[in-house]
């Protein structure tokens, strides 16, 4: 068995947290809350020594720059809303942060979700693929984008055609779904897996690994 009391701390905690399985209780409750206020401060201190200081402090007590006065009002505003008497106050920021934030976000979203998308889907030539393997790849991703999008086309009734066409997309939803939810579970169970190591070997000494 592990000697380190911090690795005693780790376990006694990853302990209360799979009695939740029994059911809700105290102890489950405690490592809950505990690492909510853990995490706060860690994060608080991250913000603080990564954004606080380096971009308002630094600039404006040390460098005398007093541009940065504009985004230290902007933030402090988001205390308006402890105010009641001044709480709109924080429609300011927050559609200066918005704004901001969709205009660095919408050109770059096009780009990799909609422009590169659609050129992935509509390259069917065999020079732009290494092997055979990947040019069937995309033959079958360009028949799932076209099929899947017949299936959301409702101007029309699903009839002949277009109603097969839409079967062969649902389909392919399936497929995508249940490729989504298996991904999923397995990133979950292999967090499980992580910390049943741990507990039975760093702890424990039972297994090795």
């Amino acid at each position: 068995m592990s000697h380190d009391p911090w690795v005693w701390v780790a376990a006694i905690l990853s302990l209360f947290i799979f009695s939740f399985l029994y059911r809700d209780n105290p102890f489950y409750k405690f490592a809950e809350h505990l690492l909510v206020g853990v995490s706060a401060g860690y994060y608080l201190n991250i913000y603080w020594y990564n954004g606080i200081y380096p971009n308002i402090v630094s600039h404006i007590v040390k460098e005398h720059n007093y541009l940065y006065l504009v985004p230290l009002f902007l933030g402090l505003l988001y205390f308006a809303i402890f105010i009641p008497k001044f709480s709109y106050f924080i429609r300011w920021p927050i559609a200066f942060l918005l704004g901001a934030a969709s205009g660095f976000a919408i050109p770059a979203s096009f780009q990799a979700r909609i422009m590169e998308q659609a050129r992935g889907t509509i390259l069917l030539s065999p020079s732009f693929y290494p092997s055979k393997l990947a040019f069937f790849n995309a033959i079958l991703i360009f028949i799932g984008v076209l099929t899947v999008l017949s299936y959301f086309f409702f101007s029309k009734e699903h009839r002949g055609a277009l109603k097969v066409s839409s079967k062969i997309g649902i389909i392919f939803l399936m497929i995508g779904f249940g490729a989504s939810f298996g991904y999923t579970v397995m990133a979950r169970v292999s967090l499980l897996i992580g910390r049943l190591q741990f507990l039975l070997g760093t702890w424990l000494g039972l297994i090795k690994y």
